[in-house]
């Protein structure tokens, strides 16, 4: 455990991001802020937003984070995304650089600096430009209802898809966002629906949460393979591979967010994942 939880619901931290330079990022959406720890465990800083969602470290070192999130309704009005610097003073400014979009969650930023957006009651996958304008011909054709998390490895954009009984993961090509399929469905008994969170790159797998049953899947993105690779954990929502994080190895350590509140690392053998 790398930091204790409070009243499950209550105390939910949707998301979190490395940044790369010592500070690890949470969205702690029931209270409203983003919150900084370092790699002991200390709180640094915290500031407020609106139902942070997803946060993503961008291509240019800035710190994005969607707004405006609230997964107890999967909608909410006046959402959009704002922007820190992780290396301001002791406490960062947030400012907004999109607004006006709704029921957001999941987020992932391109090399170009493009948004992709989660939506969990919407008919596909939204995509905003660097300008903070929609690409809406690219949106239409990512027509996959109910994403939740969201990972780019190369020129696809991974999805979970939190609504379907199935609950699949979806590959999306970035430049023909039409040809998406599925890599796998991880509930082959429409009653055991897992609920799918968000997901991350690992070792060249995918890693997906299941917010239902406290798990960590493993997916082969090539093959649609999957085992379970951690289990017991609390309404997990989130997971991320530490990056610059003190001596938490990128090659092992695994930091999952829950909805019960907690903060936990997985440790991962360097030969554990297959």
């Amino acid at each position: 455990m790398f930091r204790a939880g409070g009243t499950p619901l209550l105390d939910w931290r949707e998301n979190l991001e490395f940044d790369g330079r010592g500070m690890l990022w949470v969205s702690h959406i029931t209270q409203h802020r983003v919150e900084g720890y370092a790699p002991d465990g200390t709180l640094r800083t915290s500031f407020p937003v609106n139902g942070p969602g997803g946060i993503r470290r961008g291509p240019d070192g800035m710190m994005y984070v969607n707004f405006g999130v609230n997964p107890l309704t999967s909608w909410f009005s006046g959402g959009g995304i704002i922007r820190f610097d992780p290396t301001a003073a002791a406490t960062p400014k947030p400012v907004k650089v999109v607004d006006g979009v709704s029921g957001i969650n999941g987020l992932a930023i391109d090399a170009d600096g493009n948004f992709y957006l989660g939506r969990e009651l919407a008919t596909s996958v939204l995509k905003i430009r660097p300008d903070g304008t929609t690409d809406e011909k690219w949106t239409q054709a990512a027509n996959i209802f109910g994403t939740n998390g969201l990972q780019i490895i190369g020129d696809q954009l991974y999805a979970s898809v939190i609504t379907h009984p199935a609950s699949p993961v979806v590959r999306i090509p970035l430049n023909d966002p039409a040809h998406h399929t599925t890599v796998t469905h991880l509930s082959p008994n429409p009653l055991d629906i897992k609920l799918l969170d968000d997901l991350t790159a690992f070792d060249g797998n995918l890693l997906v949460t299941s917010f239902r049953d406290g798990e960590l899947i493993q997916v082969d993105p090539a093959t649609g393979h999957s085992c379970v690779l951690a289990t017991g954990l609390r309404m997990p929502t989130s997971v991320r591979v530490a990056r610059g994080f003190g001596e938490h190895s990128a090659q092992h350590a695994l930091f999952v967010s829950e909805a019960s509140g907690r903060i936990m690392k997985v440790t991962v053998p360097r030969h554990g994942t297959g």
